[in-house]
Parts: structure tokens; C-alpha cells; sequence
């Protein structure tokens, strides 16, 4: 491995503390919950977690916590990534590859428009109508 810089020690730090940024709750009014559970990391959850992190810091969108959680119970739809923003309905995205991850930012929190082909689920409140 070739010695580093001291340049290239700082922009490491300053890499990984951007990426650290995301996941502090203050001042942010979008969450991104990625399932981390055993069986989401065996189907690339971390890929996933890191192309939404990328996404979002290319985007410079620094409004949005991501953050991990444990399994959701959607096993078979893993990696699952549930997207919450004020205004749409909270929306649990299934089978979540790379590609999705940056349609999930592009489209669902930059563009307010749902992944329909990847919605696993969203609470039953958003799409009963009230008789």
C-alpha cells in the first residue's frame, strides 16, 4: 500500500465526516431507514446504505438523516429502505439494489414522486379513503 499524504489524510476526514453528517437528526426533515437486519446485509444492504449516502451527498441534499435499523419483517423483499418525507406518505421500498437507491433519491425526495414498481409497503391509513 503506498504512503499517505498528509493531504490525502485530510480529505479522508473530510469524506468520511460528510458522510458522518448524515446521520445526525438535527436540522434534517427527511428520513431514510435502510433494514440492516442479517437477512438485508446477505441481499446488499450496505451497498445500498453507501449508493444512497453517495447519492444524497452528489445531490448535496443535507436535509436527510439516514440511518439503519434492524430487520422489518419484509425478509423476502430485502434490502428494504423506508423513505420518509413530510407531505407524502411514509413508504417502505423493497428489493432496493444500487440502481433504485439513486432513483429513491432522484425521484421520491428530490421529485416527490413514489417508486411504484418497488413499494412494498406504506400504512393502511394512506390508502383507505375515509367513507
Amino acid at each position: 500500500m503506498a504512503k499517505l499524504t498528509l493531504e490525502d489524510l485530510r480529505r479522508m476526514r473530510g469524506e468520511k465526516q460528510q458522510a458522518m453528517s448524515m446521520r445526525e437528526s438535527s436540522g434534517k426533515d427527511i428520513q431514510v431507514v435502510v433494514g440492516m437486519g442479517t437477512c438485508g446485509i446477505a441481499a446488499g444492504a450496505k451497498d445500498t446504505f453507501g449508493a444512497l449516502v453517495d447519492a444524497l451527498a452528489e445531490k448535496n441534499l443535507t436535509n436527510v438523516l439516514v440511518r439503519q435499523t434492524g430487520c422489518m419483517g419484509l425478509c423476502h423483499s430485502e434490502p428494504t429502505v423506508e423513505v420518509i418525507v413530510p407531505g407524502m406518505p411514509a413508504v417502505i421500498y423493497g428489493n432496493v439494489d444500487v440502481a433504485t437507491a439513486r432513483g429513491i433519491v432522484d425521484q421520491h425526495i428530490i421529485g416527490h414522486q413514489l417508486l411504484d414498481s418497488h413499494i412494498c409497503d406504506r400504512p393502511s391509513i394512506d390508502i383507505i379513503k375515509n367513507g
